[in-house]
C-alpha cells in the first residue's frame, strides 16, 4: 500500500509539472492497456479519452454523423482521419482536460500523429508517449486462456484466474466456453494488424524528438506494471 501511495505522489507531482501535460498510451490487445489507463486516471485525476468509446457514443446517439460512421465501419474501412481528428480536438477542449489527459486509441495513423503534435505544440502541451511492450507469445497465452460463462458473463483465465472446478462457472455451474475472438488465429491477426498500424506512429514520435517510454508489461501484476510506469515517468 505504501508503494502505491508513493507512486501516486510521483504521478501527481508529474502532472503539476510543465513538462507533463498529456499521456499518449499505446498497447497491443492483451497488453493491459485498459487497466493501466484506469489506474493512471485515478492517480493523475485527469480524463481517460478513448476514441473507441467516443465513436461508440456517436453511433449510439443516432445522429447523422453516427449513422455515417456505422456505414463506414461496417464496410471494413477506417473512419476518416479528418473526422477522428476533429472529434478528439473537440474532446480535448473540454474543461476537464485542461490540466491533462490520457489518450487511448489515438493517434492510429501518421496523419493523426502529425495533427496531434501540431495541436499540442500550439498550446505548449508536452506529452509523454507510453508504449506497453508485451511479448506476443505472452499475449497469445493470456488471451487463449480466457474462458467465459455464457450465462452470467463471468470471465476466467486458466492460468491467472481459474474457476474452482475446471471448465465450470463458480457462480452458476454453467460450462465455460471460449469466445470466437479468443482463438489463436484471430488473436495473431489482431496483433499483426496492431503492429502494422502502430509501428510507424511510434517511430514518428521517436524521430521527431518526443519522449517515448517503453515499459515492459510482459510480467507481473497490473500494480507492478503501474510502478514501472511511475518510475519511468519520474525521470522522463
Amino acid at each position: 500500500m505504501k508503494d502505491l501511495r508513493r507512486d501516486r505522489a510521483v504521478f501527481v507531482g508529474a502532472a503539476s509539472s510543465d513538462l507533463v501535460k498529456a499521456i499518449v498510451l499505446f498497447g497491443s490487445p492483451g497488453s493491459g492497456k485498459g487497466t493501466q489507463a484506469k489506474m493512471l486516471t485515478q492517480c493523475l485525476r485527469v480524463p481517460h479519452i478513448s476514441t473507441g468509446d467516443m465513436l461508440r457514443d456517436r453511433i449510439r446517439s443516432g445522429s447523422e454523423a453516427g449513422t455515417a460512421m456505422v456505414a463506414t465501419m461496417q464496410s471494413g474501412a477506417l473512419v476518416p482521419d479528418l473526422v477522428v481528428n476533429e472529434m478528439v480536438k473537440e474532446r480535448l477542449r473540454e474543461r476537464d482536460a485542461a490540466r491533462g489527459f490520457i489518450l487511448d486509441g489515438y493517434p492510429r495513423t501518421l496523419d493523426q500523429a502529425g495533427r496531434l503534435s501540431e495541436w499540442l505544440a500550439g498550446r505548449g502541451i508536452h506529452e509523454v508517449v507510453i508504449h506497453l511492450a508485451v511479448d506476443y507469445n505472452v499475449i497469445i497465452a493470456r488471451l487463449t486462456g480466457r474462458r467465459l460463462c455464457p450465462r452470467c458473463g463471468t470471465l476466467y483465465n486458466v492460468s491467472s484466474h481459474p474457476p474452482r472446478v475446471e471448465g465450470v462457472c463458480d457462480r452458476d455451474g454453467e460450462k465455460l466456453v471460449i469466445r470466437d475472438d479468443d482463438s489463436e488465429a484471430v488473436i495473431r491477426g489482431r496483433l499483426d494488424a496492431y503492429d502494422r498500424q502502430t509501428r510507424p506512429v511510434l517511430e514518428y514520435f521517436r524521430i521527431s524528438g518526443h519522449r517515448v517510454l517503453e515499459v515492459d508489461a510482459s510480467d507481473g501484476s497490473p500494480e507492478t506494471v503501474n510502478r514501472k510506469v511511475c518510475q519511468m515517468m519520474e525521470t522522463a
